[in-house]
């Protein structure tokens, strides 16, 4: 929401106040001084008149996971465990997931309690890159690599995946760097070719790499810089 409409939803302000109080330098959000009508603030947000707290906000709380297999991208589930099942931490009813995993795939995994935030990493037009390990029954051959760059028709859809980059590391297993998030969408694309995925490992999302000292089903807190890598400008 804008600073300007969150102040005149309050009844203590009307819109000319509103303008008033951004003039002359009255508002803070989160520590600093605000004048442009059109700053975003979130449900984290502090924010500041003349001192006077007119949201407290609460804090923004970011995790990378390494989600093993057999554990559900969910926040809760009747069958199976689920990636909140492995954090402790309090309020985990406020969190959610940045860009799911299948049942069976392992590897990097974000969850946040910042919708603005998540959507951002996930939204298509971010054109996020995500790096997996792939590995698979058959051989992968450079022809994977010609089509997955050209892109690959999926008719349920009736849309061609965007460009991907493959990389060969062994006969059966390859490195995969895809920018959307479609339904089974790697095992999909291996599927053209007729080539079952046996495993699938998310190794990274943008600049963001799994952290190599967690095992699997360990997590730990983001860093404010590691935070600041995926934050939105305000245009977005």
């Amino acid at each position: 929401m804008r600073v300007d409409r969150f102040l005149s939803n309050l009844p203590q302000f009307n819109r000319q106040q509103v303008r008033l109080l951004l003039i002359e330098k009255r508002i803070r959000v989160d520590g600093q001084v605000i004048c442009d009508p059109r700053h975003e603030i979130r449900a984290f947000s502090r924010i500041e008149f003349d001192g006077h707290v007119l949201q407290a906000g609460k804090p923004a709380r970011y995790f990378m996971l390494y989600k093993p297999p057999g554990c559900v991208s969910a926040t809760q589930d009747v069958e199976h465990p689920t990636v909140l099942d492995l954090l402790d931490e309090p309020d985990k009813h406020d969190l959610h997931i940045a860009g799911r995993l299948d049942f069976n795939t392992s590897g990097l995994l974000l969850i946040t309690n910042d919708g603005h935030w998540s959507r951002h990493v996930t939204q298509p037009q971010t054109k996020m890159p995500k790096v997996y390990y792939v590995e698979t029954e058959q051989e992968i051959t450079e022809a994977y690599i010609r089509k997955f760059s050209e892109g690959v028709y999926f008719a349920f859809e009736d849309l061609t995946t965007l460009p991907a980059s493959l990389e060969l590391l062994g006969p059966r297993s390859a490195r995969l760097s895809i920018v959307e998030g479609r339904y089974h969408q790697v095992k999909r694309m291996f599927g053209f070719f007729d080539n079952k995925v046996v495993r699938l490992h998310r190794e990274s999302i943008g600049p963001l790499l799994l952290d190599s000292q967690l095992a699997p089903g360990e997590y730990r807190a983001l860093s404010e810089r590691e935070v600041m890598q995926f934050q939105p400008s305000p245009a977005n």
